[in-house]
Order: C-alpha cells, then sequence, then structure tokens
C-alpha cells in the first residue's frame, strides 16, 4: 500500500484502516452519552454532589470541542498517523485513570484529559477518509462515519445500562470506563499496522500558531461554557460570556488573517471560508446537531423520572433511531452523489417528520406504553438522521485540500460540539421549565421537541436556499469530480 498526502491511499487495506478509525470515533463518542445513566451509581459510590455530576458530563463535552480544532491542524503539521495514535493511547489511559477514580473531583479532572484526548482523534478520521479515498468511495466512507456517529450517540444509553446491570454492585459505574481497556488496546495495535504513514505539511517545519489557540480556545470556551452548565448556572450574568466569545472569536479571525498576511501559516486556513459548500455545510450541521442530539437528552429525562424506566429500559427504547440512522447512512452515501445537496433536504424533512411523530404518539399513548409507541416515529428520525449527517460531510469537505483536511474536520465538529451545546441549553430550559411550573411531564417533552423541530426546520430552510441558488448559479455547488464528469 503506498500513500501520498495529495491524493487516496492505494490498496484493499484502506477499508481495515477506516474500521479501525470509526471504530475509534464510535468509542469517543460513545462516551459522550455513556455517562449518563452510570451518574446515579458514581453519586453513590464517590459521595458526588450535583455540580460534580455535572462536570463529569460537561467537562468532557468542553474538552472536546477545545481541543478539535488545533488537533486537526496538528495532524496536517505532524502527521495524521502519528496523532491519532496520542489521542488514542491518552484516551485509553484517562478511561482507566476515571475508573480507577477514588473521587469526584479526580473523576472530573480525568474526564477532562479523556474529553481531549477525544478531540486529538476525531478530526483525524475524516482528515484520513480524504486521504484514503475519493469519489463514489470517499462518499461511501463518509456514509459509513455517519452511521458511526448516529449509533454512537442513540445506544450510548443501552450501553451504559447493560454494563452496569450486568457489573452490579455500587462499583459497576467504572465498568463504563473500563470497556473502553480492551477496545483502546486492540484498535492502537491495528492502528499501527494499517493506518497510511501520511507526511505532515511539505516544504519547510511549520510553527504551530500558539495565540490563535488560545484566542479561539478561549472564544469556543466562553460561547460553550454557559451553554452546558446553563441548568447549574443560576442568574443571567452568565450570558455575558456569549457576546465575550463572540468578540474573542472576532480578534482569533482578525489574528488569522495577520498571519496569513506575515505568509506564516495560520491555525485555520480562512481561504476555507471562501468555499460556499464548506461555509454552507459546516452553519448547516451546527444547527442540526443543536436540533437533534436534544431528542435523546430530554427523552431519557422523561422515560427515566416520570415513567419509572430503568437505566437499561431507556436506552432499549433508543435503539430504533440508531438503527433508522445506519440504514440512512447507508443510503445516504451512495444518493449524495446523485442528488447532492436534495439528500440533505429530504433528509431534514424526514427528521421532522419523525420527531412530529414522536411527538403525536407521546400525547395519544399512554403510561409507560409509551417507548412501543414511538418506536416507528424514531424510526423515521433515525434514518432521515442518516440521510442528513454522512451526505452533508460528503458535500462540506468535497472541495476542501487534502492537506487542510485535518483543520476542515476539526473545524466542522466543533460547530456540532457547540450546536449540541446549545440545543442542550435552549431545550432544556424550555422541558425544565414547564416540570417547574407543575406542568405534565408528558407535556413538557412535547414542548422540548416542538422546540428541536423549529431548530431542525431552520436547518432545513438553510438547506432550502442553498439548493435555489445551485439552480441558479449550478458552478457554485460542484464538486470537483462532478466538474471533471461535465454533469
Amino acid at each position: 500500500m503506498t500513500t501520498d498526502q495529495a491524493g487516496p491511499v492505494v490498496g484493499d487495506r484502506r477499508w481495515k484502516a477506516l474500521a479501525v478509525c470509526l471504530t475509534a470515533a464510535f468509542m469517543t463518542l460513545l462516551d459522550t452519552s455513556i455517562v449518563n445513566v452510570a451518574l446515579p451509581s458514581v453519586e453513590r459510590g464517590l459521595h458526588a454532589d450535583e455540580a460534580d455530576l455535572s462536570w463529569v458530563m460537561s467537562g468532557y463535552a468542553l474538552t472536546f470541542g477545545l481541543s478539535l480544532v488545533p488537533a486537526g491542524r496538528l495532524g496536517d503539521m505532524r502527521g495524521r498517523r502519528r496523532t491519532f495514535l496520542t489521542g488514542l493511547a491518552l484516551f485509553t489511559l484517562a478511561s482507566a485513570a476515571c475508573g480507577l477514580s477514588s473521587g469526584a473531583a479526580w473523576l472530573v479532572l480525568f474526564r477532562l484529559v479523556q474529553g481531549a484526548s477525544a478531540g486529538l482523534i476525531a478530526p483525524q478520521t475524516s482528515a484520513l477518509i480524504q486521504q484514503m479515498f475519493q469519489g463514489p468511495e470517499r462518499a461511501r466512507a463518509f456514509g459509513m462515519m455517519g452511521s458511526t456517529i448516529g449509533i454512537s450517540t442513540a445506544v450510548g444509553p443501552l450501553a451504559g445500562g447493560l454494563l452496569i446491570q450486568l457489573a452490579g454492585g455500587p462499583e459497576g459505574w467504572r465498568w463504563v470506563f473500563y470497556v473502553n481497556l480492551p477496545i483502546g488496546v486492540a484498535v492502537f495495535c491495528a492502528a499501527l499496522r494499517l493506518l497510511p504513514r501520511s507526511p505532515g505539511s511539505p516544504g519547510r517545519r511549520e510553527c504551530f500558531d500558539l495565540p490563535g489557540v488560545l484566542l479561539l480556545g478561549s472564544g469556543v470556551l466562553a460561547l460553550m461554557l454557559p451553554l452546558v452548565q446553563n441548568q447549574q448556572w443560576h442568574g443571567r450574568l452568565k450570558w455575558a460570556l456569549l457576546p465575550a466569545g463572540a468578540i474573542l472569536l472576532a480578534a482569533f479571525w482578525a489574528w488569522e488573517r495577520h498571519q496569513e498576511r506575515r505568509g506564516r501559516a495560520p491555525l485555520v486556513d480562512l481561504g476555507l471560508f471562501g468555499l460556499r459548500s464548506f461555509t454552507l455545510g459546516a452553519l448547516l450541521s451546527l444547527v442540526y446537531f443543536a436540533g437533534f442530539t436534544t431528542l435523546f437528552f430530554v427523552y431519557t429525562l422523561f422515560l427515566q423520572n416520570s415513567m419509572g424506566y430503568s437505566a437499561l429500559e431507556a436506552g432499549l427504547s433508543s435503539m430504533p433511531f440508531a438503527l433508522g440512522a445506519a440504514l440512512g447512512a447507508a443510503a445516504g452515501g451512495r444518493l449524495v452523489l446523485r442528488f447532492g445537496r436534495r439528500t440533505v433536504l429530504a433528509g431534514l424533512s424526514t427528521v421532522a417528520v419523525g420527531m412530529l411523530g414522536v411527538v403525536t404518539a407521546v400525547q395519544f399513548v399512554p403510561g409507560r406504553a409509551v417507548a412501543w409507541g414511538v418506536g416507528v416515529p424514531l424510526l423515521v428520525a433515525g434514518f432521515g438522521s442518516g440521510l442528513t449527517i454522512s451526505p452533508n460531510t460528503t458535500l462540506t469537505l468535497s472541495r476542501v485540500p487534502v492537506g487542510r483536511g485535518g483543520a476542515a474536520g476539526g473545524v466542522l465538529q466543533t460547530g456540532q460540539r457547540i450546536g449540541s451545546a446549545a440545543g442542550v441549553a435552549v431545550v432544556g430550559s424550555v422541558y425544565f421549565a414547564h416540570l417547574a411550573h407543575r406542568g405534565s411531564p408528558s407535556t413538557a417533552l412535547q414542548l422540548g421537541l416542538l422546540t428541536s423541530v423549529g431548530i431542525i426546520l431552520l436547518a432545513l430552510l438553510l438547506a432550502y436556499a442553498d439548493l435555489r441558488e445551485r439552480r441558479v448559479r449550478p458552478e457554485a455547488g460542484r464538486s470537483p469530480e462532478a466538474a471533471r464528469q461535465g454533469s
């Protein structure tokens, strides 16, 4: 097998290399939700308070989001294989440390490290796909990546519930972290053998843009912190961080332009945002993740707190979405090459219809039977999600140079993390506000999901506006592959 920084990897081993990348991605994304159902056990086992439990969840999301763009740039500069292996080793060690934690403070600390390690891994996956594949095979690979994202998000509660039930006892929560150890070791050994040895940036050795990292990190932190801590930080002062974050990101933009004028390599190539496909796709991804990830947040809370479901039962109830996401992503990987942005438009419409079906089922199916009533609507919503995530990723990165694939993947996934945090804050506020006024739990869930549908409809409008403009200016949205084929 040979590698070329400017082109795809040649050889059948690339599909095995893709399986390695996707297994690591599945493991890191699973840890965003698998811990949800373990929090009661952590509370009892470590005598953790509400703030500790909040940081066990939000700390992972914060450091994950903060490290994505610098990690993507690091992979572009120093080599994606090396960065991937470093992140995987750190993630596995941090998982072991989480499981061995003797106190809540130690668990929070190691979760922060675990999140940062996950952020090292994530951008390398999309960049390696760009490096190893092109044309229809690249779309198929991104389809498999979309399936991984959808399934890992949905099965986290189920996996956590199973592990805790099998382990039993007050220390059962530790196995939520220990399960990463054999997987991490196996993936590390396979990655050593299968991942391509891509060089870093060609030519002279570039310096890492430390001021850019600090400005971007501070800006993203200021944006994410009040969102992920919305339920724990009371009062309105926290929202002052949002304009502060916007100012820091504006300063980051100005600094990056300054770097380019001086002929130095920026942390993020601002020329990426001159690619209309990348800019619109990243924005659409941010908005969509704000809508769809909140489904599991309010739905799982509703089942466990209001319907008396166990952690395992609540996890099982999300499986139709995971199945639909896998099917939708497989179909989307094929359809996107033929229908382009229309595939995303169809996917977003299907998600909205499925979530409205969940709202309707909650209204008419009483009591504990509600999970059976929402099964088909969740399957429909999951299928639509599969049709949305992987095709949008393919279209967003289609015109990005391979040498900037890591940084572009980092920007795309940072938007997804910010979108998820914002969506949970907004939808969670609607859900908890209704409960605080002694409202019906089913009505609170319906209002929360209707808010999610509204966010998804906003993403739908973005996709529709893009499709209309492409009809007026067909060249604007053509991929290089399509241009070569003259389509």
